[in-house]
């Protein structure tokens, strides 16, 4: 097992995903399938189609949860979803780094036919379901996901996308629409199917660690704020509240994760940074144990953005070095006699006690005074049962562009750096900083895009929370999932010459 954290950690540069989504408008290159006609897309639904549906608006929705997100582990989380006419079921990595939904397709090149995650993996081909549609470059949602002057687009032609992540992975495929079923939530850990027309990217090709076979999923389900995430479309429609909630299990695996408002436990929120790709919050403090760390002025803020990244598709903390090496020397003040120990990149100890009764507790402040407690349990984690190994890294040492960055989280090796946006007329750049999971392990967190606030408890992710049923006012349990015992990309197109482009400081 030697160098598996490390190659784990690489293949998950997933939820870091930095790249653009690509579209374009091009013709049929024989990648998968032939276009011989134009289909009609989904596009938008209107005003008065939706007043028509209003009986049945805005349910609760359960995504049963697998997978674990321990650094020494694969590293990742994924739902089950169903998708088609007869419904086919389909394992997708959980992601609110990135926006996208896509699936493997039939015919797919270079796909994993296997996964090590102990699920099986399916291939989803429109030709099998009775309600898949493939999506043109002239229809609405190809217009709105990728701009309105797609030059060489005209009926018929589909359109085409390519989303590359920061590890050099990258899938590549077109845009269908098909009947996405889900579990909407009807009583106490009870559901009923329920059936929505969404487009999704449909993969022909995968590249880089996304063939790889030791962490392979379906696809993946992306939870960002664009138009075009299955949140997004699902709450256009009505469908649901554009509310959604995870609480991560590092200990059994799984968790829960549901669409909706919880009613239990209560969260404390923070706003979010307004007109930012990612959901950023602006942290303002820290404190090990009972001593608040003196840092340097304005080290908080991200170039001209200020904000902290919360996405659940990474595990370790990467701080800059003017915070983490205080970090660690107040961690680690107590206990003089400590042996260091580098192992796979981490930085190790042996201890055999109870690290909670050594270690002190990290507290992270964030506006409207809502701290984050982080527990030793929380950011050092077992390794091979001989070490202890931090979750703490110095992003000074490990990337040069992302010295002054602060990344909580670490399913991979990566920072969010800079966000370039290119064209004739224009230039804009924008610097983001930290991104998590470890810290957020064991805690319910609540996304509410309508109020632009995230919140977070400490809860027992192997238990149940309350969600509320908007159709009717109630409120009904909704208990963990750990389907896995069963067994951040923001949306960019382009048109030729304007080409948006996504920097990633690896860390290396």
């Amino acid at each position: 097992m030697a160098g598996a954290p490390r190659d784990a950690i690489a293949r998950q540069l997933l939820p870091l995903l930095i790249s653009a989504l690509l579209c374009s408008s091009m013709a049929d290159n024989g990648a998968i399938f032939h276009v011989r006609r134009r289909f009609p897309g989904i596009g938008l639904p209107s005003r008065g189609h939706e007043s028509l549906r209003r009986a049945r608006l805005l349910s609760a929705v359960d995504l049963p949860l697998g997978g674990l997100g321990l650094p020494s582990s694969a590293g990742l989380y994924f739902a089950q979803i169903a998708i088609g006419s007869p419904p086919k079921n389909y394992f997708v990595q959980i992601d609110t780094g990135s926006d996208l939904l896509w699936v493997n397709c039939a015919h797919c090149r270079r796909c994993p036919s296997k996964s090590d995650l102990g699920i099986r993996l399916s291939f989803y081909d429109p030709r099998s379901s009775n309600t898949a549609r493939l999506v043109a470059c002239d229809e609405e949602f190809c217009s709105v996901t990728c701009g309105n002057d797609l030059q060489g687009c005209s009926a018929g032609v589909l359109c085409d996308y390519t989303v590359t992540y920061g590890d050099g992975s990258a899938t590549s495929g077109y845009f269908v629409s098909d009947h996405l079923l889900y579990d909407q939530v009807s009583g106490n850990n009870r559901t009923r199917q329920a059936i929505a027309n969404i487009t999704f990217g449909c993969s022909g090709q995968l590249s880089g660690s996304l063939r790889s076979s030791d962490s392979a999923v379906d696809g993946i389900l992306g939870f960002g704020q664009s138009n075009s995430s299955m949140l997004s479309q699902l709450a256009s429609r009505r469908k649901v509240r554009k509310i959604f909630s995870h609480c991560l299990d590092t200990v059994k695996g799984g968790g829960i994760f549901t669409i909706g408002q919880v009613v239990q436990p209560a969260v404390n929120t923070t706003p979010l940074v307004p007109n930012q790709p990612h959901y950023n919050v602006n942290m303002k403090a820290i404190k090990v144990g009972d001593r608040v760390l003196q840092l340097p002025s304005g080290i908080f803020d991200a170039g001209d953005k200020k904000g902290t990244v919360i996405d659940s598709g990474t595990t370790l903390a990467y701080l800059p070095d003017a915070a983490y090496k205080p970090l660690m020397a107040t961690i680690t003040s107590a206990q003089p006699n400590l042996t260091f120990q580098t192992v796979e990149d981490f930085l190790c100890i042996r201890h055999a006690k109870s690290v909670d009764n050594v270690f002190p507790v990290v507290t992270l402040f964030f506006e409207n005074q809502l701290p984050l407690r982080v527990y030793p349990h929380d950011y050092l984690f077992s390794y091979n049962d001989n070490y202890m190994c931090f979750g703490w890294q110095n992003s000074g040492v490990q990337s040069k562009d992302g010295k002054d960055l602060f990344l909580l989280g670490g399913k991979s090796k990566g920072i969010f750096c800079h966000f370039s946006y290119h064209s004739q007329e224009k230039s804009t750049t924008q610097k983001c900083s930290l991104s998590s999971d470890l810290v957020l392990s064991n805690k319910l967190v609540v996304y509410d895009l309508e109020k632009q606030t995230i919140g977070w408890a400490e809860h027992n992710c192997s238990s149940s929370i309350r969600v509320r049923d908007d159709q009717t006012g109630q409120t009904y349990t909704v208990t963990a999932h750990d389907i896995s015992s069963m067994g951040t990309a923001l949306t960019f197109c382009s048109s030729m010459g304007l080409v948006p482009v996504l920097l990633l400081a690896l860390l290396v």
